[in-house]
């Protein structure tokens, strides 16, 4: 669940972000993962899924080596974006700012911190 207040835009990195709605300070914890609310699936589950469902699918979901499961958030979580510098530092279970965060400051993430073949199963070419 997202802890901030946040808003969707249009992104200057990738489709529509996600943004600070509020100034969070550095350590603010920014989301928690929620088993009530974030749907897990099994690597088997994934494989039942056809083409143009999977690539939906792994538009917005993540491997979370914790539970060993793909991750799809509830909420607007998922329309954090990539970035080598991220704002927001993130594990499978949290994410905290990194740094100070303008209101209207666009939260970034390094995706290959807690699923280091997204872009592989996105069919990114390295």
């Amino acid at each position: 669940m997202i802890m901030i207040k946040t808003k969707l835009s249009k992104s200057k990195v990738h489709g529509m972000g996600l943004y600070a709605d509020q100034f969070i300070p550095k350590g603010t914890i920014t989301w928690i993962y929620s088993d009530k609310y974030d749907q897990s699936f099994t690597k088997k589950d994934v494989e039942k899924m056809d083409d143009i469902t999977k690539k939906q699918f792994f538009k917005y979901a993540y491997w979370d080596k914790t539970i060993k499961k793909y991750v799809l958030c509830f909420d607007d979580q998922r329309f954090i974006n990539h970035s080598s510098k991220p704002n927001i530092l993130s594990t499978q279970k949290k994410d905290v700012a990194s740094r100070d965060i303008k209101k209207g400051e666009e939260l970034l993430c390094d995706y290959t911190k807690f699923d280091e073949n997204y872009f592989d199963n996105i069919g990114f070419k390295h």
